[in-house]
């Protein structure tokens, strides 16, 4: 099964009900508590208990394996630490890697390490270490989705704190691709003994039991001063559940609960709602290699089938936002100027007509329960597609048998990104022609000529005009119809303090968290 997409974090929340709710509109994007959330001075000390979604039978404890359950993702996060992550201002933030610079033609980068970090056991994280994960990492079976353009040969260490990759190709975006898989484990751990093996992050593994656990805070963590004394995780099947949970008072934060939950909270004084806009992609995927849907006419026409604002409404409850096929929103580089693409039946009928597509038969929407949400939205599009004559039937298969037998091979099935990440994370690991996870299956000789130019330009001006271009591309071409993005959202109690707000890899460091008295 590979489900390393999943490694961008399951989106969750409970969004099955939503069309009960879809009367509502959304809420505000702040925290609402009967105090401010991030008022006060840090207090040392707690356990903040935390319930996250998963499976018992989708656990997970190697790093560098399939994270198939966002508590098991929650809990490596806390462990081990990457080289970059998401940062507030910035795309990309040093974590490990204090800094990064490259060479004049953008194929060789060197990554210094931070000062003073260590391992668990008291041991530095060396350049061996990283050298070591990362090639561990690039040989995993979707290891060239997760590094593209870095062959295991090109990871090298100059000295103990200088890691060097050289890509095949000049890539300026090479430091964003190590943010959120690239966890560092000591050189030369066996695998059985990786679930138990010292991390470098900022909590440190006291027990794990069937998805959940207890981490105790890393005293000598090179990051800076973390608060809590431990993190308890609960694993959660069910995200309504979890929010019961933490409205009974059994946990302090329902992570990335949903909208439906949200809700349910609404009206209570005590509890915090945190909104992260543009969380998830929730995107329609066509096959474009081959079948139906290679016709680029046809899925032009689908595209035009869909109500977006009906979707964002009824599917999320109104805790999303319209989207216009272009994976990487939450982009400072997103290009807002691409004319929105609206409903347009007549137009749709007129393609689908040119393209001679067959309006006789019935088209099968694959779809997962894997994120709720995903196969309400399935229902509403087969509902708006036979609007304009086309007849879809929505096939729900169970996770594993999605992962084995549609994900990127499929006709016509629903996806889901749990991190809203660049414009250009999204074209290397999902458009490009030969990318890992090409889930369309496309190949655009235009769009790959375009994406070296803008990750092969170190000119501002130059990169930008190309950029936009790459996006343009996108929304006329690609097999992916985004409809819209939901927003993330986690509950908390009232004592809960400094909850992370950043989407994605972001929203699980909950190193800065405390708790008031």
């Amino acid at each position: 099964m590979n489900r390393t997409r999943r490694q961008a974090l399951l989106a969750g929340g409970s969004i099955g009900a939503a069309a009960l709710l879809s009367a509502c509109g959304g809420g505000t994007n702040t925290a609402s508590s009967p105090a401010d959330s991030t008022a006060g001075t840090p207090r040392k000390g707690g356990t903040l208990r935390v319930g996250a979604l998963g499976r018992a039978s989708a656990t997970t404890r190697d790093p560098h394996g399939v994270q198939g359950n966002e508590s098991d993702y929650l809990i490596i996060a806390l462990v081990h630490d990457t080289l970059t992550a998401p940062g507030a201002k910035d795309n990309t933030v040093g974590r490990l890697a204090s800094g990064w610079k490259s060479s004049d033609d953008l194929k060789t980068w060197r990554f210094t390490l931070a000062k003073g970090a260590a391992f668990h056991d008291g041991s530095p994280v060396t350049s061996d270490d990283v050298v070591w994960s990362l090639r561990r990492l690039r040989g995993t079976p979707a290891g060239a989705g997760r590094l593209p353009g870095i062959r295991a040969e090109n990871i090298t260490a100059d000295g103990r704190d200088t890691v060097v990759l050289v890509s095949d190709a000049a890539n300026a975006e090479l430091p964003l691709l190590t943010r959120l898989s690239t966890f560092v484990l000591k050189k030369d751990t066996p695998d059985k003994e990786v679930a138990k093996a010292p991390g470098a992050g900022p909590f440190r593994l006291d027990w794990y039991r069937d998805g959940n656990a207890r981490l105790l805070r890393n005293d000598t963590w090179y990051g800076g001063r973390v608060h809590l004394d431990a993190v308890e995780v609960t694993m959660f099947e069910n995200p309504q559940a979890m929010a019961n949970a933490l409205l009974g008072g059994q946990i302090d934060l329902a992570s990335n609960v949903g909208a439906v939950a949200a809700r349910t909270a609404a009206s209570r004084k005590d509890i915090q709602l945190v909104r992260r806009p543009d969380d998830m992609a929730m995107p329609i995927v066509m096959r474009t290699a081959d079948g139906p849907f290679a016709d680029v006419r046809v899925r032009e026409a689908m595209k035009l089938v869909v109500d977006r604002e009906a979707m964002v409404k009824q599917v999320l409850s109104g805790y999303g936002t319209v989207a216009n096929d272009i994976l990487g929103t939450g982009d400072p580089a997103y290009a807002k100027d691409v004319p929105q693409r609206r409903r347009d039946l007549e137009r749709a009928g007129e393609l689908l007509r040119e393209a001679d597509f067959d309006l006789s038969r019935t088209y099968e929407l694959v779809t997962t329960e894997d994120v709720p949400g995903l196969a309400e939205s399935a229902t509403l599009f087969a509902h708006q597609a036979r609007e304009a004559g086309i007849k879809v039937k929505v096939v729900k298969q169970e996770s594993g048998a999605f992962y084995d037998r549609t994900w990127l091979k499929g006709e016509l099935y629903t996806n889901y990104w749990g991190t809203n990440d660049s414009v250009v994370f999204f074209a290397s690991k999902t458009m490009v022609t030969g990318a890992g996870q090409n889930e369309a299956g496309w190949s655009e000789p235009r769009f790959d000529d375009t994406y070296r130019k803008v990750v092969g330009t170190a000119d501002r001006t130059a990169r930008a005009t190309a950029l936009r271009e790459l996006q343009r591309i996108e929304h006329e071409k690609s097999g992916y119809l985004l409809w819209g993005m939901a927003d993330g959202i986690d509950l908390a109690g009232p004592t809960v303090r400094a909850m992370p707000r950043l989407p994605g890899y972001g929203r699980v460091q909950l190193e800065n968290v405390w708790l008031a008295r």
